[in-house]
């Protein structure tokens, strides 16, 4: 890990642009608004619709990514009103341990035991996000950005879901693998939240 300064963005206005750019003005107008302070996350806006928008940072990868501690990575993410209760709980959780200076082995076991202990709420029905923002760097790969939905379930068998198979259009998110029993499912969407055309794939 980097020194946190690295991580944050100095503008708070452009942080809150970049959440909200997650999901259609109309889910995120009335959203509240997350950004993140050397503290942790700090609500910049409070909203009046359930949906939680922030950007995530390179911590949120699965654990066995290459790019747990990217710099350069930006996740502007809309959590529909379950997963903010039952799954931003974990962003809240796993950004504390960073910033108490966690390894990323250390955090791996104690986001496991937070969810063994009841620290951690089990997953609600109905989750679900948006990624949509044509501003976002998910990753070092291809063109760095893909607009897309994600869909929480506990865990199970991710053929049920078709992800991965040849031609579907669902893929497996292995974010909480080895922490928590949850499968996100990501369906790409082929537009950007502007309603601009986004690349499929």
């Amino acid at each position: 890990m980097a020194p946190i300064e690295q991580y944050l963005m100095t503008d708070r206005n452009a942080e809150t642009t970049l959440a909200r750019s997650a999901a259609p003005e109309s889910i995120s107008h009335d959203a509240t608004v997350l950004v993140l302070g050397k503290q942790g996350y700090e609500t910049a806006v409070e909203g009046k619709n359930g949906f939680v928008c922030v950007v995530e940072r390179a911590w949120m990868s699965p654990f066995d990514s290459k790019e747990f501690w990217n710099l350069k990575l930006r996740g502007p993410i809309c959590f529909n009103p379950p997963t903010a209760r039952s799954v931003l709980p974990i962003t809240y959780k796993r950004t504390e341990m960073v910033l108490a200076g966690g390894t990323k082995d250390q955090i791996l076991e104690d986001s496991k035991a937070a969810f063994e202990k009841g620290e951690l709420k089990p997953l609600e029905a109905g989750a679900m996000s948006s990624i949509m923002s044509n501003s976002a760097y998910l990753t070092d790969h291809d063109d760095h950005n893909l607009a897309h939905l994600m869909f929480y379930t506990p865990q199970l068998d991710s053929t049920v879901w078709g992800a991965d198979l040849p031609n579907s259009p669902v893929m497996a998110n292995p974010q909480f693998k080895g922490a928590q029993p949850i499968n996100v499912f990501v369906v790409p969407v082929g537009k950007w939240s502007d309603d601009t055309a986004a690349p499929v794939m």
